[in-house]
């Protein structure tokens, strides 16, 4: 695991220079948490890959903010999970252990199927129709990622599709807590480095689920949404577990 991270170092931090166009996103109110943000979608999308070491001089350099703001930015994604601080030698993106895997299938199993569950039988009023419908636009988003073959994009489009399960709960505090889980767990994808074969299997039950969702049988949903969620962490955590011991 090491070194193929220390080969992707160079690389992927010869990407830093990337940042200054986020650059305009801070504005004259430039803070830790915008930081944060910026800094979560860059790891997110595996610029910055697990093991990675981040420069303070090249990141903060290259957004323009001081040493004591990307300090702070760092402090958040190391309470996220995203980041860790090795003593004498910096900070780096987290690789996730197997343990941390299977716990973040668990809190999607209760989060995700609450959420579902939470719906009851339809018709469903305006809202909801309107989360749905979300869902809906990213299994199409999936879809046409897959028939282009665009396997990163299919990889993105499916954690838009549960994001968007979760936000029929139209709770705030809920999106907050999967955004940390989900951006967790594509760290996980990032090591494995094959979407097509962990996105593109599920893409059809993507597909099922939203179908029962816009027949308004929230009970079907859910079922499917179970077994999809338990093949999924069955399959992800031994190849995982591979991988890991593979080092």
């Amino acid at each position: 695991m090491t070194g193929g991270a220390g080969k992707n170092d160079q690389r992927r931090l010869a990407e830093v220079r990337g940042l200054e166009s986020d650059r305009p996103l801070l504005g004259r109110s430039s803070t830790a948490e915008r930081v944060a943000d910026i800094l979560r979608d860059r790891i997110t999308e595996g610029y910055f890959p697990p093991g990675a070491r981040l420069s303070e001089e090249s990141i903060g350099g290259a957004l323009g903010v001081s040493r004591n703001t990307l300090r702070e930015a760092f402090r958040l994604l190391t309470h996220e999970r995203l980041l860790e601080h090795r003593l004498n030698r910096g900070v780096f993106v987290r690789v996730v252990t197997v343990e941390d895997l299977d716990d973040i299938f668990r809190v999607r199993l209760i989060v995700e199927s609450a959420a579902v569950r939470g719906l009851g039988s339809g018709p469903y009023d305006a809202p909801v129709a309107e989360a749905i419908a979300a869902i809906d636009a990213a299994v199409r988003a999936g879809e046409t990622a897959a028939a282009d073959r665009a396997w990163d994009d299919l990889s993105t489009a499916n954690i838009r599709f549960h994001q968007a399960v979760v936000a029929l709960a139209g709770s705030p505090r809920t999106d907050e807590l999967m955004r940390g889980v989900l951006a967790e767990l594509r760290l996980v994808f990032h090591v494995m480095d094959d979407p097509q074969r962990f996105y593109a299997p599920y893409l059809i039950r993507n597909r099922q689920i939203v179908d029962a969702l816009l027949a308004g049988d929230a009970a079907e949903a859910e079922r499917l949404l179970l077994g999809y969620l338990e093949d999924s962490r069955g399959q992800l955590s031994g190849a995982y577990a591979q991988r890991i011991a593979e080092g």
